[in-house]
């Protein structure tokens, strides 16, 4: 398999599972907490990335797509794409915002530093690497996830040694729990890549729209679905195998980390970070991308100024931010996947 398929798979990857993977608590909600049906979830979230990787990126190579507005035009139309458009980018600032946050905070429970710190930090690392040439971003946005990768396999395989709970005691336990995203387990996968599909649609189209070659695009598009599915399934496992020592914790992963082992909970958080660098990376440049075309002076100072704005609304609290965002983000990202799902249909 050649480099430019592992690097889209990565990078769609990547950007996806810092917005809506890292801390663990949005898999515990769809999935983990329907006991093991949440299991047949993750395939259902699986399937649907798999699928709309491989549309998005057909559709980003074949359009020469230079913004992410050139595929909504095609789906959608011009007049109605336009104003998802406009719903998109305020989301993909939103997503931004929300990680700028995220540092922030993780810097004040973890390191106990001013959230100040975390989120002047970021920003700067996010100011950085968006005045680098595109090739370049790809790299680095696409070398988080085999650390990722390779981190939740040892957590997993060390949550099921450590787990002395009957399978039967965890399920009943997962009955009782009231903290669920959706009303069933098989709506809870659907909304779940709804929600992320919005958050990875953008810089896919665009990194796709910059290569000629349709076959590596759709095979990294698929490629990228399916690790996501595999991740989402492997996660799912480990906190359902530690579910009673986890409950009410906002950062589950995290804590799962800690419980096992300390040195690990020190790589998690250390991955974390990683995470919200490649989501705050790919939505600030899909972000700017859609004013100006990349490696331009231009799109390098709107990064820059996006960027520090971003960081001063970032105070309103990594919490607030989600809260408000992030549901909304899923309404649109259902919008996206019927649109993509009818575009296919008619030139299939």
């Amino acid at each position: 398999m050649n480099r430019q398929v592992l690097q889209l798979a990565s990078a769609y990857m990547s950007v996806i599972i810092g917005g809506g993977f890292a801390s663990g608590q949005e898999v515990l909600q769809f999935f983990t907490n329907f006991g093991l049906w949440g299991v047949a979830g993750t395939l259902v979230s699986g399937l649907l990335f798999a699928f709309l990787g491989m549309q998005v990126a057909r559709m980003g190579t074949q359009l020469h797509a230079h913004s992410h507005k050139v595929v909504l035009d095609a789906i959608f139309g011009q007049r109605l794409g336009s104003i998802v458009d406009l719903a998109l980018i305020f989301f993909l600032f939103g997503v931004g915002v929300a990680m700028l946050a995220g540092t922030g905070s993780l810097f004040r429970e973890h390191f106990e530093l001013p959230v100040l710190a975390g989120g002047l930090f970021m920003a700067v690392l996010v100011s950085l690497t968006l005045c680098l040439n595109v090739q370049r971003i790809v790299d680095l946005i696409s070398s988080v996830t085999p650390l990722l990768l390779a981190l939740v396999i040892v957590l997993v395989i060390y949550a099921l040694v450590r787990s002395d709970t009957s399978v039967a005691t965890l399920n009943a336990l997962a009955a009782t729990q009231e903290d669920r995203a959706a009303p069933n387990w098989f709506l809870g996968g659907v909304l779940y890549a709804s929600f992320n599909i919005a958050v990875g649609f953008p810089l896919l189209a665009v990194l796709s729209g910059s290569s000629n070659n349709l076959h590596n695009t759709t095979r990294g598009g698929i490629l990228g679905g399916v690790g996501l599915g595999v991740l989402i399934l492997l996660l799912n496992i480990g906190l359902f195998a530690n579910l009673d020592q986890i409950q009410g914790a906002e950062m589950p992963t995290v804590l799962l980390a800690k419980t096992l082992n300390p040195w690990l909970g020190w790589l998690m958080m250390l991955s974390l970070c990683c995470m919200i660098y490649s989501t705050a990376v790919g939505m600030f440049f899909a972000f700017s991308a859609r004013f100006a075309d990349p490696e331009t002076p231009k799109f390098r100072v709107i990064s820059i100024v996006s960027t520090f704005v971003g960081l001063g609304l970032s105070f309103a609290g990594f919490t607030t931010l989600v809260g408000t965002v992030y549901p909304l983000l899923g309404y649109l990202g259902i919008a996206l996947i019927l649109g993509v799902v009818v575009y296919w249909w008619r030139n299939r």
